[in-house]
Formats: structure tokens, sequence, C-alpha cells
């Protein structure tokens, strides 16, 4: 477990989290960057939690549980979940709550929400991380889930989390990052780029699942440095800006409203 660090002085905010990547959309065509993720999400949103199992070696449930007790989540609080897609870490945070009723799930893509089997009681609403569909000062945790890599402006997301977020509300954001070591890192690359496509080739029942999961490497290479995220929240007024790390390559984002 590597210790905790501090944000950089936030000069330089984030807005696009990764420089575009010609091979999957034009270069500079931000409709078009959206209309391929929301394309490409709703047609695997079948295969995505078989999937999910495979990349995370069955451990994601576990830890994802763990990720958010550290960042405190408990009983009595009111969670918007970001980018929920299938659902797995609403599925985490209600097994810490136990309050589907105070629950609300967030994703532009429909057909990943469709796919979710959380009780009807959650409330999933269609929406964007730059734009969350709940009221100001209306929850007390809000959760994102390796979606920063997809969103389109970052900074406009910060400011939306410190907009949701009660004073004192906790913010998790979890994210993938490239491992540190030029060995290491070949090795997450050959397995994220290489190995899970090859198995989803073999066990999906969508034709793009391959290509999302070689997609999922290419953005985590290529997205922003930790301290350029740290900077962009606490430049949107986020306080205790922090960031957790562990096995070298789960990194926690947390801050206060």
């Amino acid at each position: 477990m590597n210790p905790s660090t501090r944000p950089a002085e936030p000069d330089h905010q984030v807005h696009l989290p990764h420089q575009p990547l010609p091979e999957y959309y034009r270069t500079g065509d931000h409709e078009g960057r959206e209309r391929f993720l929301r394309a490409t999400f709703d047609s695997t949103a079948v295969d995505y939690n078989r999937l999910e199992r495979i990349l995370g070696l069955g451990t994601g449930s576990w830890y994802r549980r763990q990720a958010l007790e550290r960042a405190g989540l408990k009983p009595g609080m009111d969670v918007v979940d970001v980018g929920m897609g299938t659902g797995l870490v609403s599925r985490e945070v209600l097994h810490i709550t136990g309050e589907p009723g105070r629950l609300i799930g967030v994703d532009p893509s429909p057909g990943m929400m469709g796919e979710s089997t959380l009780p009807r009681e959650v409330e999933c609403r269609l929406g964007r991380a730059e734009q969350i569909p709940v009221p100001d000062a209306s929850a007390d945790f809000i959760v994102m889930g390796y979606a920063l890599r997809h969103i389109a402006d970052f900074a406009a997301a910060a400011a939306e989390f410190r907009r949701v977020l009660r004073p004192g509300g906790q913010l998790l954001i979890l994210e993938i990052t490239r491992a540190e070591g030029r060995v290491a890192n070949a090795l997450l690359k050959a397995y994220m780029r290489g190995v899970v496509p090859l198995l989803a080739r073999v066990v999906s029942r969508a034709e793009a699942s391959p290509m999302l999961w070689r997609y999922y490497w290419d953005t985590i290479e290529a997205c922003v440095p930790p301290a350029q995220v740290m900077a962009t929240l606490a430049g949107q007024g986020l306080l205790e800006v922090e960031r957790h790390v562990e096995l070298g390559i789960f990194s926690e984002y947390r801050a206060r409203g």
C-alpha cells in the first residue's frame, strides 16, 4: 500500500482526461467521440459484467467494497453513483448502506443501465458527469468508478461534484492508472490490451467487446497524470484532496465538499 499523496498546485486543470485517440474517432470531433462512446457502451453492455470479472480476476467486488469503506461510506448517507454502468459499484454501495431508496445512479448509456440488476428502489437517471441530474447539495457521498477517462470535460465534472455534495460530503473516484516502472507497465499493458481482448473474442456476444477492452487500455495509457487530476479537483473548490493507491495501479481519489 502506498501512502496518500497530496495534490499539486491547481494551475493546470484537466478538461480532456486524455488526448484524442484517432484509432477510434476523428481527432477534434467531439460529437463523434460522444457517439462512439455511447454506441460502444450500449452495444457491449451485455458482455460487460462477465468481462469485468475476467479483467479483475474475480477480485473486483471485494476491492470496490473496501475502497468505499476506506472513503467513509456508511449507512444513512444519500449516495450518487456517477457513471454507474451496469451497477457494479452501486451493488457494493448497497452492501454497505442497505438503503436502495437513498441511492441514485447516473449514466449516459441506456444499454449499460439496462443490464443492471439493482433493486427497483434505486433510481437510475440518464445523465453525464458534467451535468449531474440531481439538486444542489443533495448527496453525502458521490462515487465515480472507472469513468474518469470517458467523460468529455473533467473540470466541469469536478465542479458538478462540488455542487452536488453537501458541506463535508465525500467524493470517491476509482480509476486504473499506469503502473510505475517500465516492466510493470509492460506486463499490465500485455494483459489488458492483449489477453483480455483475446478472451473477450472467445466469450463475448457483442462484436465490439474486444475493441472496447483495447480502448480501455489505450485510455489508461493516455490519461493525464494523477497530480493533474487532483489539481483539477482542488481547483474546483473540493477540499482535502488526496490519492490512495492499491497494488500500484488502483487509484482512489478522495475529496470533501
